[in-house]
């Protein structure tokens, strides 16, 4: 894309738009010359030829701007976040240029690019989100919160620019993921206006026929609506400015996604939602009196209307983790109709607008930024501790929509959990060591197990003892991501450490019989045993699934055989036998000094029989395979199934070859493929009859469009008389090809 086909003409008034209105909101925070950097960047990019219009068409200039625009106006006024998202396409295309922006910008701006680069590149790979993508994008989040905003800012730009787009499959892709991902990340960092947003034009693009008829519907209530808010909301002013409050009201009709849900929930349609808009009170008040003047608010609005408690909800006493603050009621407004009314100040439907991001604008409010940090760290440690990708992403996906629980220590230090959190998971949320330790708790002066559940105000001291191991029905038990990596970590640990006592065990043994380890007698000592990992050896000893003694024994007599002590092992077993590798350059196998099967007419005290998935003769080069009933299968090195068995069965293969001269008779078929030509049977069955110690078993031919295939069986001693058949058979007019079955 050269700077000629970069823009058209309408592209150029949308940047120089955008462009203009975003230097208009965040001058203030720029420095001097960025703007004039940022420019000379952008033109250096666009004179490259390297950017590239993403599948939907957009010009990845404006792409920028505008998300830059977004980031300013929904979330906040950061110089390195809006210079970050500005200079995105233009690093991206040429990665060099990040150590430019470093030097010209500084290290806060090149971190955050780093991150947007990454999440590129993930999508570049694939364009949809899957578990180990999804894992990597996670931790990418985490280096900065800024990606997660700019992610979700850039998210809201796309999903409103695509409402005409030819790229339906595309569309559909956009709109799961912003549902699926990135509107609960949203709702998860406050940011409640871009979530309903990201939600309301999923639902357009996923399921118009049910978008488009809520909208209709609420368009045709919108007058009687309007009338209704305005009776309800006219006598509340009035008491509120007799009672001395600054403050100014809105009435808002809910989203339709949040209809849509509720239609769904209560099974009715839109005339059913009880709750189609709420009323938000927003006070104007000094930060110390804030509490004051909603509960005040509180007071003056219950006892106008008759309020629901069961519909109550108290976020100003202890705030959501993502910083929400807000005091929410239900009342019996006028025609009994219920009305959802909304509670906060200024700061606080800030907050609840904008996010988190929304805090940095407030000085001296404690803990403002510590929620996001908590929430990131909390992401980052669980996945990386998190061996299942698949189980992370679900957990990772309920954490974000699950309510919470706030529960106490002794102390009064205050916890926030998943709903549905135990015992156990608020133990491990303490510390590592007390969960791997804990046995129960006291709630409320009663001991409970580790199996309770904690509800919101709980104060619950945890009992520990020094006894307690995690067990692997633990897993069950836990319902946070933190909870359930930690508890298969030190399962694998306490496997490993009991493996290693087990080792000693059999060393220390070994040493007071004086008997000296060899490493290959035990290898083949362990694979006898029936053990394919020597872990899994140690750990059966662990067990005491095996006896040690019986380990040594078995050492002892693969010793003595080794030694030539023992020449006759009982209890013979493939572990023992390696199939001979081939020889890459010649075809041939490589015979190495080892037992081997010798299969013949006087074969005595081994069971074995020819495999009827390739019928072995006398002179194919072949193997056996142990049968679980102990029995032994002979295959040619050729057989279909020999590389399945090699990969998968390895300890069972067996080296065999064959006794002396061949005295015995096979059943062989041969699949023939030729013309049709008249008497090309006679002339087929006249050679076989010819051939001494050849006998016909079956003949069987058909004919088709000019061409005939058929299948012969012969009885015959061995691999010679067999190839010289089949070289004869290829002499007969007509014969194509010849195969062995």
């Amino acid at each position: 894309m050269t700077a000629d086909t970069l823009f058209t003409e309408q592209e150029h008034t949308a940047l120089s738009e955008a462009k203009a209105e975003l230097m208009k909101l965040v001058q203030p925070v720029l420095h001097e010359g960025d703007e004039a950097l940022v420019d000379e960047y952008l033109r250096q990019a666009i004179g490259s030829g390297k950017l590239e219009r993403d599948e939907f068409g957009h010009n990845p200039i404006v792409v920028d701007v505008e998300t830059a625009l977004v980031v300013a106006e929904e979330i906040g006024h950061n110089r390195s976040a809006l210079l970050a998202v500005m200079l995105s396409s233009v690093v991206g295309c040429n990665v060099d240029a990040l150590d430019n922006v470093r030097k010209d910008f500084g290290e806060d701006v090149a971190k955050i690019l780093h991150g947007l680069l990454h999440v590129k590149e993930l999508y570049d790979k694939s364009a949809s989100i899957e578990s180990d993508n999804f894992r990597s994008l996670m931790v990418t989040f985490a280096e900065d919160m800024w990606v997660i905003l700019i992610i979700i800012a850039n998210r809201v730009w796309l999903m409103r620019q695509i409402r005409d787009t030819e790229n339906k499959e595309a569309q559909r892709r956009v709109a799961t993921e912003a549902a699926y991902l990135y509107a609960p990340l949203a709702h998860k960092l406050g940011l409640y206006k871009l979530k309903s947003e990201l939600e309301d034009l999923s639902l357009k693009y996923l399921d118009p026929q049910a978008y488009y008829h809520i909208k209709e519907k609420l368009n045709e209530t919108k007058k009687s609506r309007d009338a209704y808010i305005e009776s309800f909301i006219t006598p509340v002013e009035q008491r509120l400015r007799a009672a001395g409050l600054k403050f100014h009201i809105k009435g808002r009709t809910k989203s339709i996604h949040s209809i849509w849900q509720k239609m769904g929930k209560q099974k009715v349609d839109v005339e059913g939602v009880f709750d189609l808009f709420a009323i938000r009170i927003i006070l104007e008040s000094e930060p110390e009196k804030e509490k004051q003047a909603c509960w005040q608010t509180f007071s003056i609005i219950t006892d106008m209307y008759q309020s629901n408690p069961k519909r109550m909800r108290d976020w100003l006493s202890v705030p959501k983790s993502n910083g929400y603050e807000s005091l929410h009621i239900t009342v019996l407004g006028p025609g009994q109709k219920w009305v959802e009314v909304q509670i906060r100040t200024q700061r606080m439907d800030d907050v609840a607008e904008h996010g988190l991001a929304a805090h940095w604008r407030y000085k001296g409010i404690k803990g403002a930024e510590g929620g996001v940090d908590e929430w990131l760290s909390n992401i980052r440690s669980a996945l990386e501790n998190n061996d299942d990708d698949l189980q992370t992403m679900d957990q990772f996906k309920m954490d974000l929509v699950e309510d919470e629980v706030f529960v106490f220590t002794p102390k009064g230090d205050l916890f926030k959990l998943p709903m549905g959190a135990t015992v156990l998971d608020f133990a491990y949320a303490i510390h590592t060591n007390v969960g791997n330790h804990c046995t129960g708790a006291k709630i409320g002066g009663k001991i409970v197990t580790i199996k309770n559940k904690l509800r919101s105000g709980d104060q619950v001291e945890i009992l520990t003892s020094n006894n307690q191991s995690p067990k692997q029905d633990w897993l069950s038990i836990v319902s946070t991501s933190r909870a359930r990596s930690k508890i298969r970590q030190s399962l694998k640990e306490g496997e490993a450490k009991r493996a290693s006592l087990a080792k000693e065990l059999l060393e220390r043994k070994m040493k007071n019989r004086k008997i000296e380890v060899d490493e290959p007698t035990l290898m083949h000592t362990i694979k006898r045993l029936g053990f394919k990992v020597v872990t899994e050896f140690y750990q059966a000893i662990a067990d005491e699934k095996l006896d040690v003694n019986k380990a040594i024994e078995t050492y002892l007599l693969r010793q003595r055989h080794d030694r030539g002590e023992d020449p006759v092992m009982q209890a013979r077993s493939a572990e023992e036998f390696v199939l001979p590798a081939e020889d890459s350059k010649k075809g041939k196998t490589h015979q190495s000094a080892g037992d081997v099967i010798v299969i013949g007419k006087d074969t005595k005290g081994l069971e074995y029989k020819l495999a009827k998935c390739c019928n072995p003769i006398y002179g194919d080069e072949v193997f056996g395979f142990v049968s679980l009933s102990g029995a032994i299968k002979i295959h040619r090195l050729t057989c279909p199934n020999a590389q399945q068995m090699r990969e998968r069965y390895g300890y069972r293969i067996v080296k065999a070859s064959w006794a002396g001269k061949g005295e015995n008779t096979y059943a062989i078929t041969l699949h023939v493929v030729g013309n049709d030509d008249m008497g090309i049977v006679n002339n087929i069955t006249s050679i076989i009859s010819k051939e001494e110690k050849i006998q016909m078993r079956s003949i069987s031919i058909s004919s088709d469009d000019g061409l005939f295939s058929g299948q012969l069986t012969v009885m015959l001693e061995d691999l010679g008389r067999l190839q010289q058949l089949i070289k004869k058979l290829k002499t007969v007019k007509g014969v194509k090809n010849i195969t062995r079955a």
